[in-house]
């Protein structure tokens, strides 16, 4: 390799990098998953490589998705020319690939323009570092998906399910380019850790390599400007796993100096389904003190199919002289909802400065032009706007009725920061009202062991109300699933999932569960 100046060199290439980013559409590159890893975090992660991989032996590097070249520009700065045995990358994209080819000219890479994922591997590598492709499954076709699914069984012995973005089938082809006792780093989307076509990836993280180190990052500190995606390093060993390996999980910060950091067990990450619980909580306790589930059924609120058309607020609704009778209340989006519990007047109506209701005739369109000529006119304003014609619409029964969604008591707010000012990123509402919810929050229905419970003692809604307050915003988080910028989002499983022993110990004795069979049954209402 001829000697250059590998600062300049990387100034010229950040230069290049943003006048090639500056000739596609966002939108182009969203389908691409060509996000360009930043010079920051590039080098931190090539210094790390280095603890992982020693001070002594060449390396043999390889980045299966090089781009400009971030990840090998950190590799020149990081370690001695003469130490670099090798280099090789792979660019799909000639858009990016030929500049980069010539920008790297003369110092050793071997830079190929072709579709890594239709490569046969070649030689071994002992250090593999990569930013792969986020291009969602939506984006590929079902004929790409087949090809890339029997291709990473061949390479890695598992099978990414329908769901997996394109960055997984990278994972696992490049198992079969590594070197045994290589290392490898992969920066991906953290979210693999919780969804379920990433129990795949985990099964092979745990199973077929020595999994040493995941690093997630704040997710207020979004690393693709870009690109509102949560992002992990995954550090593994091509090696078989030893008996009783820790791993070590880490977040925020940088990879050598982060926030937090706990060691976890290939045990307890086996049994756990969300790893984002680490590294701030510890391993679960998994005793029989209950979760949210075996007190209440959780349903998301409904999708109406047009907010702005079938919610209306009632100076609304006397403004255009509609049958309030079509009408149910229905709670406010959670920013104009400032109490935590919400009382009524006599008709059932929350005690709220924004009134608003769903419309809900649940009459046939010729009894409603016959009995209500304002609501038939309004419908047909709708139809007008192609509503009738929507998704959710076209497959009701009639287009324009709900989906059936009585009063909640408790009602839980659907999405929430981890920086919210109040401190709580969920908050859990007493719902006093006769008022339904949209798909911003999920209600929270008694199960007949709760039922039960309520027959014993009628305050214990409201005393489950507050112990779910209690709920530390960790446990929270520790279920729910993160995005970039900050945003939790808690699906109806998940809250399900919660642990609230303290709810049990609440049930009268009478009602108490004492085994695993009698909690079933209790829950079930048998």
């Amino acid at each position: 390799m001829k000697k250059v100046d590998l600062n300049r060199l990387e100034s010229t290439r950040l230069e290049l990098q943003a006048q090639l980013d500056g000739q596609k559409t966002q939108a182009a590159r969203n389908k691409l998953g060509q996000f360009a890893t930043p010079t920051a975090l590039a080098t931190d992660i090539l210094e790390y490589a280095g603890t992982l991989l020693g001070d002594k032996g060449p390396i043999r590097f390889l980045d299966p998705a090089i781009g400009t070249g971030a990840f090998y520009s950190a590799l020149l700065r990081a370690y001695p020319a003469k130490r670099i045995e090798s280099a090789t990358g792979y660019e799909i994209d000639p858009h990016y690939g030929q500049p980069a080819a010539s920008l790297w000219k003369g110092t050793g890479l071997d830079l190929k323009l072709m579709d890594f994922t239709r490569q046969r591997p070649q030689a071994k590598f002992n250090l593999l570092i990569c930013n792969p492709p986020y291009v969602r499954h939506h984006h590929m076709t079902n004929e790409e998906k087949g090809r890339l699914q029997l291709a990473s069984m061949d390479a890695a012995g598992f099978r990414p399910g329908g769901l997996a973005g394109l960055y997984c089938h990278f994972l696992a082809l490049s198992h079969a380019w590594m070197d045994d006792g290589g290392v490898a780093g992969w920066l991906i989307p953290s979210e693999f850790m919780d969804v379920n076509y990433g129990q795949a990836i985990k099964r092979y993280l745990l199973e077929q390599v020595t999994l040493l180190h995941i690093h997630r990052f704040d997710p207020n500190d979004v690393q693709f400007a870009d690109a509102l995606v949560s992002s992990a390093v995954v550090w593994f060993r091509k090696a078989p796993p030893p008996k009783n390996n820790q791993v070590k999980f880490t977040f925020g910060g940088t990879l050598a100096e982060p926030v937090l950091s706990r060691e976890v067990s290939v045990s307890a990450l086996a049994a756990e389904a969300k790893w984002t619980r680490f590294p701030a909580l510890n391993v679960r306790d998994r005793h029989t003190g209950g979760v949210v589930s075996d007190f209440f059924k959780i349903k998301r609120g409904i999708a109406t199919g047009d907010n702005g058309f079938f919610i209306l607020s009632d100076a609304e609704i006397a403004e255009r002289g509609l049958p309030l009778s079509a009408f149910k209340p229905i709670l406010p989006s959670p920013r104009y909802v400032k109490v935590d519990e919400i009382s009524s007047d006599k008709h059932g109506i929350p005690d709220l400065d924004r009134r608003l209701f769903l419309l809900d005739p649940g009459l046939p369109e010729d009894e409603i032009r016959q009995r209500h000529p304002a609501l038939y006119a309004y419908l047909q304003e709708g139809k007008e706007r192609g509503l009738h014609d929507r998704y959710l619409c076209r497959h009701r029964k009639l287009w324009y009725a709900q989906e059936v969604r009585p009063p909640a008591p408790i009602v839980c707010t659907y999405l929430g920061r981890g920086d919210s000012k109040s401190g709580r990123p969920f908050r859990f509402i007493l719902n006093r009202s006769a008022a339904t919810i949209a798909n911003v929050y999920l209600a929270m229905y008694p199960t007949p062991l709760m039922e039960r419970a309520m027959k014993v003692d009628p305050t214990i809604i409201r005393r489950a109300w507050e112990v779910l307050n209690r709920i530390t915003p960790e446990t929270l988080l520790g279920e729910g699933r993160v995005y970039g910028g900050g945003l939790h989002k808690l699906e109806p499983k998940e809250l399900a999932n919660v642990p609230v022993p303290e709810l049990m110990d609440m049930i009268p004795n009478l009602e108490r569960p004492h085994t695993q069979t009698e909690m079933f049954h209790l829950v079930a209402g048998e």
